[in-house]
């Protein structure tokens, strides 16, 4: 039997491994499908590779992987947060054939909501000073307390981010060109024709939730927010993630809902 794909895409100067556990999570709670991180030129495994200056040729880039490691036929689907969304969102514009669905997390694009909402202002202070330490330690730590709100986890988290920067470390340029290519993107103003889950935390506080929230205004589509979770919606609500795609899925219209035959 043909397995159907999830691939999941990081954000910016953000690799696979950054998912930690929440990729085994999810693979557990969709038993039928095969779950592949993709990291984005410059990050993770290609992390040796420039970046793109424009989010269309870095989905170009991704979507030749996905392709490759999907050639057996399985339908294909998407969670993606941050720069990741835009990059989801390039593909299901661009060839929206060759996915079943996508999920995007705490994702803003431009056109859509202002510079001040998609990067809030008080995140600039963090941002710049992480920029300026030497100490990874110290950068980690801070960037977590801007992302996530589970502070009881951020030490070991701040520990295994940088081992992980460490053997796969994003050059200044790519963070640079990644920062370009998000702040550039513009997608469509029609929604794609694929099926579109909008999740976000309310208590982002680098993307303010309305970002999410303008897509879901003028898109329609499935939407939910998570009371307390930041920008790392994973890291700070990754079970409620799981069961918010996991019940998107099931009411899927035709074959791809689970009273069809989806992945359960």
């Amino acid at each position: 039997m043909v397995q159907d794909h999830w691939f999941l895409i990081r954000g910016l100067v953000r690799e696979s491994a950054h998912w930690g556990r929440f990729r085994d999570d999810f693979a557990a709670a969709f038993p039928g499908a095969r779950v592949q991180g993709l990291d984005l030129a410059g990050n993770g495994r290609h992390h040796r590779s420039d970046t793109p200056l424009t989010v269309p040729a870095m989905m170009e880039l991704l979507r030749a992987e996905a392709l490759a490691l999907s050639a057996d036929g399985g339908r294909r689907f998407v969670f993606a947060v941050s720069l990741g969304g835009m990059v989801a969102l390039a593909w299901a514009h661009a060839h929206p054939s060759e996915l079943a669905g996508i999920v995007l997390g705490n994702t803003s694009l431009g056109g859509f909501s202002p510079f001040h909402h998609r990067l809030r202002p008080a995140a600039w202070g963090t941002i710049l000073r992480s920029a300026a330490t030497r100490d990874l330690l110290s950068r980690e730590r801070a960037l977590l307390r801007l992302t996530s709100n589970r502070t009881e986890v951020h030490d070991a988290t701040a520990e295994e981010w940088i081992e992980i920067g460490r053997q796969r470390p994003v050059q200044p340029k790519n963070a640079l060109r990644q920062v370009v290519a998000a702040a550039r993107y513009r997608p469509p103003l029609h929604p794609p024709s694929v099926p579109h889950l909008i999740l976000c935390g309310l208590g982002d506080q680098l993307v303010d939730p309305s970002c999410s929230r303008e897509i879901e205004r003028r898109w329609g589509g499935p939407f939910a927010a998570h009371p307390t979770a930041g920008h790392d919606l994973t890291l700070d609500a990754g079970p409620w993630v799981i069961e918010q795609i996991r019940s998107w899925q099931d009411a899927l219209p035709g074959p791809l809902g689970k009273a069809q035959g989806g992945l359960r």
